[in-house]
């Protein structure tokens, strides 16, 4: 992740560029680095996923929010997250496929501009294969199926069509199956493609921010100031942890590879746990005399002076 660039850098805006100036860079990019524009230019179709990329995530309010505060790896360190998904299945006219990547313009509704662009590029109305309609349907799993991956069924025209969901997938992403979509019309070439919806459940305790999974621990004021051990519900099963002697409330505590996985080797992002210290409220006679003891001998000093 180390070596990609700021994708604000990569499409000319500042971090607090609306979404319109985001979607007028883009499109300048997108013309000027298509390959179909510079046929064997491999910088240029480097720049063009490298544009891509940059505007699927900033176009979308959820990836942006999450890039902006934890970077390249709040986002699974590429525009999606992960291979095979994208956030906005039902672009714009213009969407095609290129290297195996799927692309999605959104220049409108086949205005003029689409006309330009197809005419400029090679697959305007004229040269566009004629294909069955992308359909859409939605599936529902839980947090921790998000996290490790899943194979669900789904009813689709009468038939039982399993899907493979990955490991790490977020709620709201897509999943494409070529071919599965709309019937081809009549004299056309192929059917379209059926793209599966992914919600996922909220879990009692647990919350995700990209590859980061956190959550919230309360402990007595007592144990923060003694230290103590803390048993930590995590997507792995409870997990003990150390919570060292003065410990503040608020005080984040990292355990490392217990989020989310972020690429194909298995690697995941780390579980945050923040501690929270509970002040007591109905102290009984005895506890207050101790705490004014307390009290008093933190003024004397810890030689009684």
């Amino acid at each position: 992740m180390a070596d990609k660039r700021d994708y604000y850098e990569v499409l000319g805006v500042s971090k607090n560029a609306s979404d319109d100036e985001i979607k007028k860079a883009y499109r300048k990019l997108a013309i000027k680095y298509h390959p179909d524009k510079n046929p064997g230019d491999k910088e240029a179709e480097a720049k063009f996923k490298e544009i891509n990329e940059a505007h699927d995530v900033l176009s979308d309010k959820q990836k942006r929010a999450r890039y902006d505060q934890f970077g390249h790896a709040g986002v699974g360190g590429a525009g999606g997250g992960f291979g095979g998904f994208s956030g906005n299945p039902f672009g714009q006219a213009g969407g095609f496929n290129y290297n195996g990547q799927t692309f999605n313009f959104e220049f409108g509704n086949g205005g003029v501009f689409d006309d330009i662009i197809g005419n400029l590029f090679g697959f305007g109305n004229a040269r566009r294969p004629r294909r069955g309609a992308d359909l859409q349907v939605a599936v529902t799993i839980t947090f921790e199926e998000a996290i490790f991956g899943t194979t669900k069924t789904i009813d689709h025209n009468g038939n039982s069509l399993k899907v493979k969901i990955p490991a790490g997938i977020d709620d709201g992403m897509s999943i494409r199956i070529r071919g599965k979509g709309g019937p081809a019309p009549e004299g056309g070439t192929e059917p379209g493609d059926l793209y599966v919806r992914v919600r996922v459940k909220p879990h009692k305790s647990l919350t995700r921010e990209g590859i980061i999974i956190l959550s919230e621990q309360t402990i007595d004021m007592v144990d923060a100031a003694l230290g103590c051990e803390i048993e930590v519900e995590t997507v792995d099963g409870p997990i003990t942890m150390k919570v060292p002697a003065g410990t503040q409330s608020g005080t984040p505590f990292k355990l490392s590879g217990h989020g989310v996985p972020f690429r194909n080797d298995g690697d995941r992002g780390p579980h945050i746990v923040t501690v929270l210290v509970e002040t007591p409220k109905n102290l009984s006679k005895k506890q207050k005399e101790l705490l004014e003891e307390f009290k008093k001998s933190k003024k004397r000093g810890i030689f009684g002076l």
